[in-house]
């Protein structure tokens, strides 16, 4: 996984509450055998009009163009709700998306980011609503996440926002499941040694 320090990039709003997987990644793409290619899929419903994905719907955000590479998603409360897919971090991250900013997440959606590399802060309603409003006023404003620091700076607002220790810990040195048991190889081997041979 690649770590996560400080991130800089421009933003897209979905001001919509309880997004769900099914509209994140609709079930009939979940048929690839790698993370790559889910992309294309990303909000399926709503970035296409037709079911062939060859006409884009031009009202739909991550469409427009002033939005074009945003690497940040801000969004509201219960983002991610739904199944415990994987593949909806996976076609956010294919998409481009590094950083989802929201209210709050569904636990499995939250997990299942962190385990994928991908940052998602929690802001309160009113910090939020004042993202969307320096949007609104700039599409082209810029937001820096500083995850050692716990920070979201944009512009002139400053918000702070809390991660546990271990997740943390694990996005910072970019560890996946495997990565943290690794880290302790070196007790694990002495604990080995200690077994007695038959086992």
């Amino acid at each position: 996984m690649q770590p996560i320090t400080v991130h800089t990039g421009t933003m897209v709003p979905l001001d919509t509450a309880n997004i769900d997987t099914d509209q994140i990644i609709p079930k009939q793409f979940l048929t690839g055998v790698t993370r790559q290619g889910y992309g294309k899929h990303l909000f399926h419903d709503w970035r296409y009009l037709d079911q062939h994905e060859q006409v884009l719907n031009p009202e739909f955000n991550l469409n427009k163009p002033e939005y074009a590479g945003a690497s940040v998603l801000i969004t509201r409360e219960n983002f991610g709700c739904g199944s415990s897919r994987e593949h909806a971090p996976w076609a956010l991250m294919d998409f481009g998306i590094q950083v989802i900013i929201a209210t709050s997440f569904a636990d499995i959606f939250y997990g299942n980011a962190i385990n994928n590399s991908m940052l998602p802060i929690r802001l309160a309603s009113n910090e939020m609503d004042q993202l969307f409003v320096a949007l609104a006023q700039d599409s082209n404003a810029s937001v820096t996440i500083d995850l050692s620091l716990q920070s979201v700076v944009c512009g002139e607002l400053e918000f702070s926002f809390d991660i546990a220790p271990h997740h943390k810990n694990n996005l910072i040195k970019g560890l996946d499941a495997i990565g943290q048991t690794l880290e302790h190889a070196d007790a694990i081997a002495t604990y080995e040694q200690q077994l007695a041979s038959w086992q």
